[in-house]
């Protein structure tokens, strides 16, 4: 029973201390003496329970333990979302859209032009789809920390009327940076992007030099068109009412999973979910990805990079037509070949 104690208390001790430090103001030292404190409050009550102290001086600490961390669920709970922060250009806009019949209209569509990651110019779209004119969807994977987490997008084409690409991120405000463990501690929103490849699979490719990779997704016309709707669902209830972006159950992934989940019922757990950057292979898996090829054929031919890179030094190919050239289940005309 004292272990188990123990282990509790070790548990909501690095918990407390984690969300002390993330939602406190970072300034000057504001956050350190209250994060010194819970920490200090914690590793007492654990030498009580460890090194064989008296009943009552375990019941002692573990009652003063029990009313901070009382207090300190109370706090959290008073933590919520806001759409009112002074947020960084890329996401100050939130998605509108208005769907009528098979005519989608989009406002604040992103289409910055990137020169670098810091160098920008910002542009703002409003852009109309017709969803009669859905025809495929790639699943996108753009890999920034390691072969195990990678952002994942899906970009739709509607022939003629473009292509539109989809991701549920952060909402940074201007000062803050990403932080996966900051992401399981209400530091930072979550907002849906829609954006022209030009911007948003562009700036991952060329200006931040992440690996990204494309594949064709093997889905019914019907099957993509409620994955777009989904989207814009979720783009309309956080524009409704903010959300905390969490990295285990509400990021760039789950989202995907969970709109795929309501086309397939049944759809299984898997620990590819979480390690986002094998996320591809777990759709490549339940039959999601274009068919005849192997995953490592797959895998090889979807590295769009250099494609990406060339297309910036050759103005005229068109970037969406040169990042499929030569991926599989992409017609070569797809490809401008």
């Amino acid at each position: 029973m004292r272990t188990l104690l123990a282990a509790a208390v070790a548990a909501a001790t690095a918990w407390g201390g984690l969300a002390l430090w993330f939602q406190l103001p970072a300034a000057g030292a504001l956050r350190v003496p209250p994060v010194a404190a819970w920490t200090l409050l914690g590793l007492a009550c654990l030498g009580t329970l460890c090194l064989g102290r008296s009943a009552r001086a375990r019941h002692l600490w573990l009652a003063a333990f029990g009313a901070a961390l009382l207090a300190l669920l109370g706090w959290w709970h008073t933590i919520k979302p806001s759409h009112e922060r002074v947020w960084a250009d890329d996401v100050a806009r939130l998605l509108e859209a208005r769907v009528e019949g098979d005519r989608v209209v989009l406002r604040n569509v992103r289409n910055f032009d990137w020169r670098s990651e810091t160098d920008y110019t910002p542009r703002w779209e409003t852009r109309e789809y017709d969803l009669s004119q859905l025809r495929s969807a790639d699943l996108i994977l753009s890999y920034w920390m390691g072969p195990a987490i990678a952002h994942t997008l899906v970009s739709f084409d509607f022939g003629a009327g473009g292509r539109v690409v989809l991701s549920l991120e952060i909402r940074k405000e201007r000062h803050e940076s990403f932080s996966a463990i900051g992401g399981f501690f209400r530091r930072f929103e979550s907002v849906i992007i829609a954006a022209d490849e030009r911007d948003i699979v562009r700036t991952r490719s060329n200006a931040r030099g992440e690996d990204v990779y494309l594949y064709r997704l093997a889905a019914s016309p019907q099957a993509l068109r409620q994955l777009f709707l989904g989207y814009m669902a979720r783009a309309e209830a956080l524009r409704r009412a903010p959300a905390f972006y969490n990295t285990l159950t509400s990021n760039c992934t789950t989202i995907v999973f969970d709109l795929a989940r309501q086309i397939v019922p049944g759809l299984p757990l898997d620990y590819r979910l979480l390690l986002s950057g094998y996320f591809a292979e777990y759709a490549y898996d339940q039959g999601g990805l274009a068919p005849g090829f192997d995953y490592a054929t797959l895998h090889a031919l979807g590295h769009i990079n250099a494609r990406a890179l060339q297309a910036d030094a050759h103005p005229a190919l068109p970037f969406s037509q040169a990042i499929r050239r030569g991926v599989p289940g992409i017609a070569p005309a797809e490809a401008g070949l």
